[in-house]
C-alpha cells in the first residue's frame, strides 16, 4: 500500500455518506472532501448572477469562471467561492438552502461542469495525498455521486453505501425537517426520490461497480455504519487484505 489513503464513498440521498464519511475521515485521520458542496457552491454562485439554469451553455460557462475554496479539515469543512479581489464568500450554510437543493441536479446534470469539477476534485484528492493538512496523515475520504467509478476508479478503497429507500427518507426528513414522522417523510420524498432520479441519468451510485464494496445501513446506526466503513478499510489495506 502506498504511504497515502484514498477512500471514495457513493451513494443515493440519505444514504449517509456524507457525515459517516466525515466521521471516518477524522478516524483515520486525512482529509474529508465533500464533492456533493461543489456542485452546490456553483449552484449557488449561478442563481446569485442570474444564470438561466436551463442553459447549458451558459451554466458551463459561468462554472468555469467560479473559483472554489474547499477546506477539508474532517473537524470543520467548509466550502467557499473566491472573487476576483481574491475575497472567499462562505457558502458552508448558504449551500444546504432548499433553493440550492432544488436547483443543483440541473446544473450537476450538464456534461461539461462535471468534467470540470471532476478535474477539480481529483486536484484536491492529489493535494491531500502530497500536501496533507498539519496534523493529519497523508489521504482523503472522498465521498459523492460517482467517485468510485468517475472521480477516484483507482481509490485503495471504494465503497458504495446505501440503505433501504424508507430508510433514507427517514434519515433526510430528520435531518432536514428535526423529525422523521410520517408527515415529515412525506414532504422529504419528493425531493429525494425526484433528485436521484435526476442525477442517475448522468452518474451511476445505485449500483456498486466491479471492485466496489457494497455497504448496506439499513439495520445499522450511525455509529454502526462508521465501523463499518473502518472495517472495510481495515480489510482493505492490512498487508494480508486485498483490496476489493
Amino acid at each position: 500500500m502506498s504511504s497515502s489513503l484514498v477512500v471514495a464513498v457513493d451513494g443515493p440521498s440519505g444514504s449517509g455518506k456524507s457525515s459517516v464519511s466525515r466521521a471516518a475521515a477524522r478516524a483515520l485521520g486525512v482529509a474529508f472532501l465533500d464533492t456533493g458542496a461543489m456542485y452546490r457552491a456553483v449552484t449557488w454562485a449561478a442563481m446569485r448572477d442570474g444564470i438561466d439554469l436551463g442553459d447549458a451553455v451558459a451554466v458551463a460557462t459561468h462554472v468555469r469562471s467560479v473559483a472554489l475554496s474547499m477546506g477539508t479539515d474532517p473537524a470543520a469543512p467548509t466550502v467557499a467561492v473566491v472573487g476576483a479581489d481574491g475575497a472567499e464568500t462562505d457558502l458552508t450554510e448558504a449551500v444546504r438552502s432548499a433553493e440550492v437543493t432544488g436547483n443543483v441536479s440541473a446544473v450537476a446534470s450538464v456534461p461539461d461542469v462535471r468534467h470540470d469539477l471532476v478535474l477539480r476534485q481529483r486536484a484536491l484528492i492529489e493535494s491531500a495525498c502530497v500536501a496533507p493538512l498539519a496534523g493529519r496523515n497523508a489521504g482523503v475520504v472522498a465521498e459523492g455521486r460517482d467517485i468510485t467509478t468517475v472521480v477516484a476508479p483507482d481509490a485503495d478503497v471504494r465503497i458504495l453505501l446505501t440503505a433501504d429507500e424508507s430508510v433514507r427518507l427517514a434519515r433526510r426528513a430528520q435531518q432536514d425537517l428535526g423529525a422523521a414522522d410520517e408527515a415529515a417523510v412525506a414532504a422529504t420524498r419528493h425531493a429525494v426520490v425526484e433528485r436521484d432520479r435526476v442525477d442517475s441519468r448522468t452518474t451511476a451510485f445505485t449500483s456498486a461497480a466491479d471492485g466496489v464494496v457494497t455497504l448496506d445501513s439499513t439495520h445499522l446506526d450511525f455509529e454502526g455504519t462508521v465501523a463499518a466503513v473502518l472495517e472495510v478499510v481495515a480489510r482493505a489495506t492490512t498487508p494480508s487484505g486485498e483490496r476489493p
